[in-house]
């Protein structure tokens, strides 16, 4: 079993962010853990999990789960564990924000059972962060990741956002670099994307900024490719890369369709041919909990030409590939001349670097 729990609340919404947040100076950690403990103990005796063995990997992700209270954490690891057996190797990440991180609170999350941080970087540009609406400054960063090794936590994930508009003169191996200065064991890089309900939608509508274009996206993403490559790390799916050992064995079971629980408001969950997905606002969540109602807000079954769609993509997104007889030998030969994917001698097709720029033609013309 792998269990995802999201956590809304944030100081602020990013410029670039569409996700299912809720805004908050006080969190209601009280609240929230009630509300998650009931619905985690309501799937305890549904036929697909009633059966169910140890929890593999727990994720506490959001929205910005540093700022619950660290009891929060603890009571809902208690809880977990109290239904179901924590495998001993368990991966338990939780996301945080640098501004959120001290000694205590890193100390208080490791006595929890949190032994994997994934660390919310972006940038180290002071004016990049402040464009991107970001709570914490470039000088916290170091400081966080100190604290959060010396409260015993060694696996430190950190994320950076490439792709921005050249308007904002970020220079990107200037990141990498102080990135790689902090020695963590994953590194999460994203392509900014352009969602339109966000400011950073709004401002692209005005005209007053302007996207990066291909080339310099390409090009930025290449170059983490590389820079990853000579720093000894793995660069095992399209926008991640860990030292060998530390990839992230929560978001793998995700890319190799395990089935997956997904706890809290807009969380989503995960097995066999079945889709599930939670109340998205956090106040109508609540509610529902509270009213002893369902917080689930939609499901679909999966036909079998989306779960052979959705295996090819997650497949194609990774270094692990497809097997050759997943795909029209016509096809192969194509991408392999062009650079954007090889054939290991396992007869596996693994995309390249190249190849992972352009995943999403690649498996609409494979599917065409």
């Amino acid at each position: 079993m792998h269990v995802y729990i999201h956590v809304p609340f944030c100081g602020r919404r990013c410029s670039y962010c569409d996700f299912a947040i809720a805004v908050r100076r006080n969190v209601p950690t009280k609240r929230f853990v009630e509300a998650v403990r009931r619905e985690w103990l309501g799937w305890q005796d549904h036929p697909v999990w009633a059966e169910a063995g140890q929890v593999r990997t727990v994720y506490f992700g959001g929205g910005t789960p540093s700022r619950l209270d660290p009891t929060g954490i603890a009571e809902l690891m208690d809880a977990i564990r109290e239904a179901r057996p924590l495998s001993a190797d368990a991966e338990v990440t939780l996301e945080a924000n640098p501004d959120d991180v001290t000694a205590a609170r890193a100390s208080a999350w490791q006595a929890a059972g949190v032994n994997r941080i994934s660390l919310g970087v972006q940038s180290f540009d002071p004016a990049v962060l402040q464009w991107m609406h970001r709570t914490h400054g470039a000088e916290q960063v170091a400081p966080a990741v100190a604290a959060i090794r010396e409260a015993g936590i060694d696996d430190v994930s950190l994320d950076l956002i490439f792709g921005l508009p050249a308007a904002q003169g970020r220079n990107w191996e200037r990141d990498l670099s102080l990135a790689f200065a902090l020695a963590p064991t994953h590194l999460s890089f994203y392509g900014l994307t352009v969602e339109p309900h966000t400011a950073l939608g709004r401002w692209t509508e005005r005209g007053e900024v302007t996207p990066v274009d291909e080339d310099r996206y390409a090009a930025e993403f290449l170059r983490a490719h590389g820079a990853l490559a000579a720093q000894g790390f793995e660069h095992y799916e399209v926008s991640n890369a860990a030292l060998p050992g530390r990839r992230a064995r929560h978001n793998s079971a995700y890319w190799r369709r395990a089935a997956f629980l997904g706890l809290g408001p807009s969380a989503h969950s995960g097995f066999g041919r079945t889709r599930r997905w939670n109340l998205r606002d956090w106040s109508a969540y609540e509610r529902a909990s509270a009213a002893g109602s369902s917080v689930q807000d939609g499901a679909e079954e999966l036909s079998e030409e989306a779960i052979a769609l959705e295996e090819l993509y997650l497949g194609l997104r990774t270094a692990d590939g497809l097997p050759a007889v997943r795909l029209p030998e016509d096809t192969i030969t194509a991408w392999t001349e062009a650079g954007w994917a090889r054939l290991t001698p396992t007869c596996r097709v693994r995309l390249t670097a190249e190849g992972w720029l352009r995943l999403d033609a690649l498996v609409a013309a494979a599917t065409a």
